[in-house]
């Protein structure tokens, strides 16, 4: 067996290679992120491997800089493997006492867990193709926090400005709403506003919702209202509007992508009440291909929801005194937490399961980390058999 331990990085990675028997086949060489870095290394490769030999390729999980390099092993077809970091900081400590992380000790270390690790899986192609739907959904959910973030702005200056505003509809984040406040930044605006022109801007901006009877009342509001006079204040509350629209513009067109792509895969995880099309794509695109997991605990474990364990002597942490890891992936966890939530609300099965566990005393959010280990476990079972959830219960 040949194994290849690359240390990726933004300009360069460092290779080492190493055949089963312990003979140092390529001490640590250096190739450039380039094309022609590349095929070096592909000849270096070849040069060192024999016919009847099994070749490994080894790489951590480096984000952006390791997808090129990545993409390049898997279409020559070389058995390539992905490496959790964590995994390979863990396993280089055990290896020594001394602190020591550079480069060419990373691509050692790489190379020997892949000698040493039988568990390990292949990266697979369709995991590969699967990172264009996992960049939309994180970028999308990037998108979607950032607006959050502009519409507490918004909440924010309104209390300052026009405090009054707040009670008289039912959100301040309606399309009528910033219609009002992006013409009217502030009580003071609203207070001279031409009730004819202030009319037809709510009845146009709500689509017929809000008239004249609004109108007055958003004027007699602003006359006698306690907000501030702050032009600086109100531009950048028209400013944050705008951002908000923009990133409203945005955002469509992104799950516009996903629902294309969605619609390509055929999964059977959207037949789930509860899961549509946004929340359905992130666990997918998180998971990957799933036959890189054994279990569904593998990706309960991926996504950083397994329970912890600690034993030392006669103490022994575990049960109901563990927390969760939270070591996986964010998104993933993030995605099957709020996707189990409106699950619970719209499946039977799953509401009876949650109040079940509810019952026996459990707290709210561990109740609920059960249900997800519940619907992991189906996800698993639908994404292998390519059935529906109906079909299925």
């Amino acid at each position: 067996m040949i194994c290849v331990g690359i240390d990726v990085a933004k300009d360069k990675h460092d290779c080492f290679i190493f055949n089963s028997e312990g003979e140092i086949l390529a001490d640590v060489f250096t190739i450039p992120n380039n094309a022609e870095g590349f095929d070096a290394l592909l000849q270096t490769i070849r040069h060192c491997a024999k016919p009847a030999d099994k070749i490994k390729v080894g790489l951590e999980a480096t984000g952006h800089y390791s997808y090129n390099i990545l993409g390049f092993l898997l279409d020559k077809g070389l058995p390539t493997y992905v490496i959790n970091p964590l995994h390979t900081s863990l396993y280089r400590k055990s290896l020594s006492l001394r602190k020591t992380k550079t480069d060419r000790v990373d691509a050692r270390t790489i190379a020997t867990m892949l000698m040493s690790d039988v568990d390990l899986k292949p990266y697979t192609d369709t995991a590969y193709h699967n990172e264009e739907l996992k960049s939309l959904t994180r970028y999308r959910f990037d998108k979607v926090k950032e607006r959050a973030k502009l519409k507490q702005s918004v909440s924010r200056l309104v209390t300052i400005l026009f405090p009054e505003l707040e009670k008289m509809v039912p959100t301040l984040h309606a399309a009528s709403v910033y219609a009002f406040l992006s013409e009217f930044p502030g009580a003071k605006q609203a207070a001279r506003a031409h009730l004819t022109r202030l009319t037809n801007l709510l009845h146009v901006a709500s689509k017929g919702r809000y008239g004249r009877n609004m109108a007055m009342g958003l004027r007699d509001a602003a006359r006698c209202s306690v907000g501030s006079v702050m032009p600086a204040k109100s531009l950048e509350l028209q400013h944050t509007i705008r951002l908000i629209r923009e990133l409203d513009d945005e955002i469509e067109d992104i799950e516009s992508a996903i629902q294309a792509m969605m619609e390509d895969i055929q999964s059977p995880i959207t037949t789930i009440p509860g899961i549509g099309v946004r929340m359905g794509a992130m666990i997918l695109a998180e998971i990957g291909d799933f036959s890189r997991f054994d279990s569904p605990d593998k990706i309960l474990a991926y996504a950083g929801m397994s329970p912890s364990t600690y034993q030392s002597g006669q103490l022994s942490l575990s049960g109901a005194y563990s927390h969760m890891e939270k070591r996986g992936s964010k998104y993933l966890r993030y995605a099957l937490y709020n996707a189990t939530k409106y699950v619970c609300l719209w499946d039977p099965t799953f509401e009876a399961y949650l109040a079940k566990k509810r019952a026996e005393g459990k707290h709210y959010n561990v109740a609920l980390s059960h249900a997800t280990k519940k619907l992991v476990r189906l996800i698993y079972a639908l994404e292998n058999s390519r059935q529906p959830y109906n079909s299925v219960a």
